[in-house]
């Protein structure tokens, strides 16, 4: 008998691990939960995932898809009222009617599953493998919105004329800023020029004094 190469596998064969998940996902569907081991409720996770993106598209080859996995389940709603076996379509039919709807706005993770502890006999870690139930609330996206830049002015304020100067007033400015360098050389040549003359005539005494010693 050929072997798988890849992965774990549940039972002796793959044909038989095919339909452990088939059974599961139709349990899973029909009564919203199922308790099972840890490793079957992994495996069944995106095996039963596909199958609601595909009732999502509702169209008919993935109805016809959806039909092939899963297997007739029975109404126990039925049975009990009744007392008769009633063998019909209700995984299928509640998968597309009421799971699929509830799952349009969800982009995906339509599962959920919750580790109960080691199993009693054979300490297998048990889980709960459940159709998640809450309203779907995307969040905030971190992406900071960038405002675009206004570059026209409202029609109601006035536009603003800019200075436009000439060059023959450019020149003038600058004129009338830069210091006057030369009237301050003159100003300090005359006021060296004009000594008093005794200030001058006391400043000569010493200078004569030392010659004739």
């Amino acid at each position: 008998m050929p072997k798988p190469t890849k992965g774990p596998r549940l039972g002796g064969s793959p044909a038989h691990q095919r339909l452990i998940l088939r059974n599961l996902a139709t349990q899973l569907f029909t009564y919203g939960r199922i308790t099972t081991t840890e490793r079957k409720a992994r495996a069944l996770r995106p095996y039963a995932e596909k199958l609601i993106t595909k009732a999502k598209k509702g169209d008919l080859h993935n109805r016809r898809l959806v039909l092939r996995e899963l297997f007739p389940g029975v109404d126990q709603r039925a049975l009990e009222e009744d007392g008769v076996l009633v063998v019909n379509k209700f995984p299928q039919h509640r998968l597309f009617t009421e799971i699929a709807p509830a799952f349009a706005d969800r982009p995906g993770g339509y599962t959920r599953i919750t580790k109960l502890g080691p199993r009693k006999g054979d300490n297998a870690p048990m889980a709960v493998i459940e159709l998640v139930t809450e309203a779907y609330s995307p969040k905030p996206s971190n992406a900071k919105a960038t405002a675009p830049a206004a570059t026209s002015t409202p029609a109601d304020e006035p536009a603003v004329e800019d200075d436009v100067t000439t060059e023959g007033d450019a020149d003038a400015t600058l004129e009338s800023e830069a210091p006057n360098v030369e009237g301050t050389e003159e100003a300090a040549t005359e006021a060296t020029d004009e000594v008093p003359a005794d200030e001058a005539s006391d400043a000569e005494t010493p200078a004569a004094d030392d010659e004739k010693a």
